[in-house]
């Protein structure tokens, strides 16, 4: 009997210490997990401001860019070369930039040594001239898309979109802004010099391993790649000095997997004109504004002579349960860029109180409504197949889409082609942070968001878009699906195994 009491005694301390073990190895990262750079960065780099692509006329009125994706080394810290990949530099592109109306061409051209591709983020295009993993660009080849700019002025962007490498290829630093312009936003009293009182913030999560960057993310969480700090336009710890009483900053979430809640150290209110698809109706007074990855937003903040504030991601609440905000970045927050004011500003007048009509639908003449729900295990339960047609839509109809996170884990919701807007968030209307014209909207754990969309086409029974979880990772890992447009009566020709690889 004694000899079995200390067999006891024996594995029940053994348990006790693995328990121990076990617990004290959960808390450790349970602590380590929540990141904060709030009042810690020192803002010593002044801010790079992405260069305007350079551009031709053909004799029809074609806007011709070139960009050429290429591997490279960044410094991003004095004396440590990162290698990195970029559109016409070693790291991110040039901002392009047309009006709408115009005829555009792109030729993009492969310098890398593997397939990639280059998306029109937000763009209406045909579904040929879209980027996506059917329009892959192998390596040493080249892509030349084209197509008429036909929706108002907005802040979009382009990046890779490889079947199954979304993540990485982005995070090497392939992505950058492409602004449409129209004459009605361009006669509004905004803030449009660019790169002076109209900047652009692209901004990404990193981490580094000495001088390389680290592409890992933590075991307990399931989003995807979180860095431990943030840069903008390439820019770590960066600062931009404003002459102007109002100052636009265009937002774009770049991360592949983070979630930002911008707003100002001081908690100063800001104007908020602008969301994905365009300038809101009119514009709105907020304190905080969320971006998932991909979403963007123009908003307007006011300065005064010799002052500072501080561009700042707040911890969020409603990412899930606490598991959910800890490992997911919910609980992390960051100084992102300060504004530095002149001692002297050049004077601003008022904002307009009324900017823009949006031409989305209302929901009021859907055709017809689909369901998706969103699980890590796939979309309606079924992983991306490249060739295999989800959702097949009549052009020149609306049509209210209900998208439902069923697995608690965050995710966001992008839909290529189009620009939709949120009628409702879990049955309520939207807040005004998404009352504009969006293409990509966060769906929490357990939340529910209805969307009005028209698809104008053209139609192409060929050749699919895709809808999928704009946070990189989940895309990669098969959280994606395809929709054609065809005319009524018409039906899909989409071949198995696509058409990837073969420009």
């Amino acid at each position: 009997m004694s000899r079995f009491k200390r067999v006891l005694i024996f594995l029940g301390t053994l348990a006790a210490v693995f328990v121990a073990a076990v617990g004290g190895l959960f808390l450790t990262q349970w602590t380590g997990a929540q990141v904060s750079t709030a009042g810690q960065v020192e803002f010593r780099n002044a801010l790079k401001v992405p260069p305007l692509a350079r551009s031709t006329v053909e004799k029809d009125g074609t806007r011709v860019f070139d960009l050429r994706m290429q591997a490279g080394t960044t410094e991003f810290e004095a004396g440590k070369q990162t290698p990195t990949w970029g559109f016409n530099g070693s790291y991110l592109g040039p901002t392009l930039r047309a009006a709408r109306g115009e005829k555009v061409k792109v030729r993009v051209a492969n310098g890398l040594d593997e397939a990639s591709g280059v998306h029109w983020h937000g763009m209406h295009v045909p579904a040929r001239m879209d980027g996506g993993p059917h329009q892959e660009v192998g390596a040493g080849k080249t892509w030349t898309p084209y197509w008429k700019v036909d929706q108002p002025a907005a802040t979009l962007w382009y990046h890779p979109h490889p079947h199954g490498r979304s993540e990485t290829h982005v995070q090497r630093g392939l992505a950058g802004m492409f602004l449409v312009d129209d004459a009605k936003a361009g006669a509004l009293r905004l803030p449009k010099r660019y790169g002076v009182d109209d900047v652009p913030v692209v901004v990404q999560d990193v981490s580094f391993d000495g001088a390389e960057f680290d592409h890992g993310k933590g075991f307990l969480q399931s989003t995807g790649f979180l860095g431990e700090r943030t840069m903008v336009n390439g820019t770590l710890d960066p600062y931009q000095v404003v002459g102007d009483e109002l100052v636009r900053l265009r937002l774009l979430n770049a991360s592949t997997a983070r979630i930002y809640d911008f707003g100002f150290s001081d908690d100063r209110g800001f104007a908020l004109i602008g969301t994905d698809g365009g300038l809101l109706e009119k514009p709105e007074t907020l304190r905080r504004v969320q971006l998932s990855t991909g979403e963007r937003a123009e908003v307007v903040v006011r300065m005064r002579a010799g002052e500072k504030t501080v561009l700042r991601s707040f911890p969020q609440d409603n990412y899930g349960d606490g598991w959910q905000r800890r490992f997911g970045g919910g609980d992390d927050s960051f100084d992102v860029l300060e504004l530095r004011a002149q001692q002297t500003l050049r004077k601003s007048g008022p904002l307009p109180d009324v900017l823009t009509k949006l031409e989305v639908p209302d929901g009021k003449d859907s055709a017809r409504g689909r369901y998706f729900g969103l699980k890590m295990s796939g979309i309606n339960g079924r992983k991306m197949d490249m060739g295999r047609v989800d959702e097949t839509v009549t052009r020149g109809t609306s049509e209210t889409w209900t998208v439902r996170n069923e697995d608690g884990v965050p995710h966001n919701f992008h839909v290529h082609d189009v620009q939709f807007r949120v009628l409702e968030v879990d049955g309520r209307p939207p807040q005004a942070a998404l009352r504009g014209a969006k293409d990509t909207v966060f769906v929490p754990g357990g939340s529910t968001v209805k969307l009005a969309m028209r698809f104008d086409g053209p139609a192409d029974p060929s050749t699919p878009y895709m809808y999928h979880c704009h946070l990189l990772y989940h895309e990669d890992q098969g959280m994606m699906g395809q929709f054609v447009v065809v005319e009524k009566g018409q039906t899909s020709s989409v071949k198995a195994g696509g058409e990837h690889g073969g420009h």
